[in-house]
């Protein structure tokens, strides 16, 4: 019985299925263009039963392949496990994309009613003793076929799932991993819906002007706004959401104001109250703990690392400590800088954790008479994206065109139609880049629909960026900060290293990489927005058309060390809180307050700075996928520098080294070692040197 006839098996129950759900779009085929979704005909009542008969469909497959009486092969079992669960990956993209920018009450609901579901189909499949036997005997007999690398590379991951799933354990050993599963499943979807909750039940209302002093008129003129969508019409309210957090704490001199909105951030999760995530995520930590000595790992992050270019704890530790220390260095040297205009202000007060935006600002405005204010209204939004566009177009000759007639999820989102140089159709991005209630926090890439092959046709992606970047107000489009036009370049190189993907199978293709690879992409395209050959593409004043004057980007060019301190040290700060967190052996649950604070001392973190995140809304890691990974940024920050090098050494836009790039990296997923991958684009391994000079830390 060969792979046709294991899905021709099924067939009588696809027909039979899809037939009793002729009302739901998730099931049947969609005749728009691209096979986008039909985001207009999709309803919250339709992902229980949409996801019941496509986990329905999906076991019939996986029953078929352990029924096949004939020896096991590629083709017959692990070709046939790549390409089953078709529907499943349809409906479960689509659900978990509008979850996370359709964030509703009814939503939540129904994620807290599929996660179990989804939970026990997984381990149905991972744990299923008959299947995880033909696949062993495939991986025992590789070294006797012939295969691909992309071949023996699915092969290999096929296999190591399994067993990284708990095909090897006792029975009762499975059924504990199963509970364990289960519950770790729900935990992390409740810590994500209360950051959701405390950022969003937050508001400073300010009915006084003069506490308005030291804002631009358009960041007033949002705080109006704001004000008057919350029902506090004639009053300015500032939310803990990063567009009105972080002008607030640079600008705003009402000092007292700084610290209660500062404060207010940071105790997101840890208020006592029913939104509360201590107690959550220590329990999380210690099932993890619970889970990783299960699969015979001293912890977590044992476990993890095993799967990342960094292997284990000991290897992001030394690398985050050799950073530390100079990092550190030049914090202290940045706090006597503040301390000292703090004094010429004829002040006494102590910098605090709140003043840092502040009078680094102001440090930023007496060296380098550089403030933030002169910068936006360069950084129109529709601009910013233009130029990320065209950065593309320069280096492999993509071209991306506003489609008005595919259907859209938000009145804001915008899709793009991707081709290649020569014309063909390479996939479809849709974009969705500002803050709202229902809507995450942060920025990221999904995949609407992976590229994979099949039957010799190229199925091609459908890729989303999503950021919080300023909202236009009044008649003002958005302006970003510079920190947003890096930000929007970063998320578009996740979105290329979709878009870009070329791979014969689905569990190998797109940003299917290590954690501490898959920043690579997105990373190296911040290099290109600070180019000033790549701003005077983008950066046009919005009133009048000028490009940005050398005089403004020599400016940005001399800031680049500036702050390095505090950039750096909050974010290695948040990476040292993620290992310690799973680097734990013991399964019993931590004081989370206690825990957090141990871990800032030991690093010697001071006090004008708090980590990045601080346990309570560190969504990365308790509600996303970067336990044990959240240091991958720094670790790709030294691939991401070191491989600019050669565009630098080349030319910018040099075509063979940007062909090298995509052929070698960014299209091949996770097809062959990303080591491998980044020594045949480079030519050698990466060195730190270009990280250090670019931060100012060497």
């Amino acid at each position: 019985m060969n792979r046709w006839m294991i899905l021709m098996a099924v067939f009588t129950l696809m027909i039979a299925g899809c037939a009793q759900n002729d009302g739901n779009p998730l099931l049947q085929e969609w005749d728009t263009p691209f096979g986008v979704p039909p985001f207009e005909q999709i309803q919250v009542k339709h992902y229980v039963p949409a996801f019941e008969e496509a986990m329905a469909q999906h076991k019939a497959e996986i029953d078929a392949i352990v029924a096949n009486t004939e020896e096991a092969t590629f083709d017959n079992t692990i070709l046939a496990l790549d390409e089953a669960g078709s529907l499943l990956s349809k409906v479960s993209n689509t659900f978990d994309v509008l979850g996370s920018v359709l964030t509703t009450d009814e939503m939540q609901a129904t994620a807290r009613t599929l996660s179990p579901l989804r939970t026990q189909h997984g381990d149905d499949i991972r744990l299923n003793e008959k299947l995880f036997k033909r696949v062993k005997a495939v991986h025992d007999r590789k070294a006797d076929l012939t295969l691909d690398t992309e071949q023996a590379r699915l092969l290999d991951e096929t296999y190591k799932s399994f067993v990284r799933g708990g095909a090897n354990l006792a029975e009762d050993k499975k059924a504990v991993l199963r509970k364990l599963n289960e519950e770790l499943g729900l935990l992390s979807l409740t810590f994500g819906e209360n950051v959701l909750k405390e950022t969003n039940s937050f508001e400073m209302v300010i009915d006084n002007v003069d506490d308005l002093a030291g804002l631009s008129d358009g960041i007033i003129h949002a705080a109006a706004d704001a004000a008057k969508a919350r029902g506090h019409e004639g009053k300015w309210v500032f939310t803990t959401h990063r567009p009105s957090f972080y002008p607030f704490m640079t600008y705003a001199k009402n000092r007292t104001l700084r610290e209660q909105l500062f404060k207010a951030y940071i105790n997101r999760g840890d208020n006592g109250n029913e939104n509360d995530n201590k107690s959550i995520l220590a329990k999380m930590a210690a099932l993890r703990v619970q889970r990783a000595n299960l699969m015979g790992y001293k912890s977590h992050a044992h476990f993890i690392l095993e799967e990342n270019m960094a292997q284990n704890p000991k290897n992001v530790y030394d690398l985050l400590w050799d950073l530390w220390k100079p990092t550190m260095k030049m914090a202290k040297r940045q706090v006597k800088e503040m301390q000292a205009m703090i004094r010429q202000e004829g002040s006494a007060f102590k910098l605090e954790a709140w003043d840092w935006w502040y009078y680094a600002e102001k440090v930023k405005m007496a060296k380098y008479d550089l403030d933030e204010a002169q910068l936006r209204p360069y950084f129109k939004l529709e601009n910013v994206r233009d130029g990320a566009f065209a950065v593309a177009n320069k280096l492999w000759g993509l071209t991306f065109t506003e489609r008005t007639d595919l259907p859209l999820y938000h009145e804001e989102a915008k899709v793009f139609e991707v081709k290649e140089a020569d014309g063909k159709h390479l996939g479809i991005l849709y974009t969705d880049y500002f803050p709202r209630a229902t809507k995450e926090g942060g920025a990221w890439m999904n995949a609407l629909r992976k590229q994979k092959k099949c039957d010799g046709k190229n199925i091609t992606p459908v890729i989303t960026n999503n950021g919080n970047f300023t909202r236009p107000v009044g008649d003002k489009p958005s302006l970003l900060s510079f920190d947003e036009v890096t930000t929007l370049f970063h998320e578009f190189g996740h979105a290329l290293h979709g878009l870009l993907s070329n791979c014969t199978y689905a569990g190998l293709s797109g940003t299917d990489v290590s954690r501490d690879f898959v920043e690579l992409p997105s990373q190296i395209m911040e290099n290109w927005a600070s180019e000033p050959e790549v701003m005077k593409m983008y950066a046009r004043h919005y009133e009048t058309g000028e490009v940005i004057p050398d005089e403004l980007i020599q400016k940005i060019q001399n800031t680049g060390h500036f702050n390095q301190g505090f950039t750096t040290g909050e974010y290695l700060a948040a990476s040292f809180l993620d290992m310690d967190w799973h680097t734990l052996e013991t399964v019993e649950a931590q004081d989370a307050a206690a825990f957090e604070k141990a871990s800032m001392e030991k690093i010697k973190l001071i006090p004008e700075i708090v980590s990045r995140y601080r346990s309570t809304y560190f969504s990365h890691i308790f509600a996303g996928g970067y336990s044990s990974g959240y240091y991958a940024y720094i670790w790709a920050a030294v691939l991401d520098s070191d491989a600019f090098e050669a565009f630098k050494e080349n030319g910018l836009f040099d075509q063979a080294t940007a062909q090298s790039f995509r052929d070698n990296v960014i299209s091949r997923g996770n097809t062959d070692d990303p080591m491998t991958l980044y020594k045949k684009f480079r030519g050698r391994e990466p060195k730190v040197d270009a990280l250090l000079k670019k931060r100012g830390l060497n």
